[in-house]
């Protein structure tokens, strides 16, 4: 049975930096579907790891940990933002600290890990009305979802925009220190051994390298509707 359009999932991917939270929110919004960014949860396991003082290096360790873990994910503050909890705890405030994004790397290469994630993340989207965006939501976790989209920029432009987002939060940064820790971000996401990036072949890809993110986001609305209309 075909599923109404307010059941749809919007599945996105793409490399680090090239606005994929805030084009998936942008659309959440419009279609009054739900938003989940599944890098928070491999950030989230990451946190709580070494938290507890488990090496992230220890595969075996962080996958009982994972699977210990009572896992929750509600709207921020009423909006469509899912947000991650681990044992009633919402991590959001805690999982962008350094050593965290230094240490996610290594979780999310993580097979077992990986697998646990995607249960989780297919869960999320049974129902659809989903926008979900990470690394391998096309081509693993929802290979048949109704919208499929990669999103691309030059690494010149991904580093500017994180540049940019660091600035405004207060950090002092380097352009060139954050242009060199994308590119080995592509490197570790390209060449995972299991579920590595790449392009779904029946996704819309976008670069946004010359466009502002809302028009990224009225470029993919622009297909849903046509879609929806038949017309794609």
């Amino acid at each position: 049975m075909k599923k109404s359009a307010r059941h749809w999932i919007v599945a996105m991917d793409g490399p680090a930096g090239v606005g994929k939270s805030t084009v998936g929110q942008l659309m959440a919004k419009r279609l009054k579907y739900r938003f989940i960014n599944t890098g928070e949860m491999y950030r989230a396991l990451t946190w709580k790891a070494l938290k507890e003082k488990v090496n992230v290096t220890d595969s075996a360790a962080v996958v009982r940990l994972a699977k210990r873990l009572k896992w929750e994910f509600k709207p921020a503050d009423g909006g469509v933002t899912l947000q991650t909890y681990i044992d009633g705890e919402c991590v959001a405030g805690r999982i962008r600290d350094e050593k965290v994004s230094q240490s996610s790397s290594a979780v999310a290469g993580i097979p077992e890990v990986r697998r646990i994630l995607r249960n989780l993340q297919r869960r999320l989207g049974k129902d659809g009305g989903i926008v979900m965006e990470g690394r391998d939501i096309t081509t693993n976790v929802f290979p048949k979802a109704e919208i499929k989209v990669y999103l691309d920029a030059s690494i010149d432009e991904r580093a500017t925009r994180r540049y940019r987002q660091l600035q405004s939060a207060g950090h002092k940064v380097s352009l060139d220190r954050i242009k060199a820790d994308i590119l080995a971000r592509d490197r570790r996401d390209l060449e995972r051994r299991i579920n590595p990036l790449r392009q779904a072949e029946d996704a819309i890809v976008i670069d946004s390298t010359h466009l502002s993110l809302r028009e990224v986001a009225d470029r993919i609305l622009e297909h849903i509707r046509a879609k929806r209309n038949g017309n794609s």
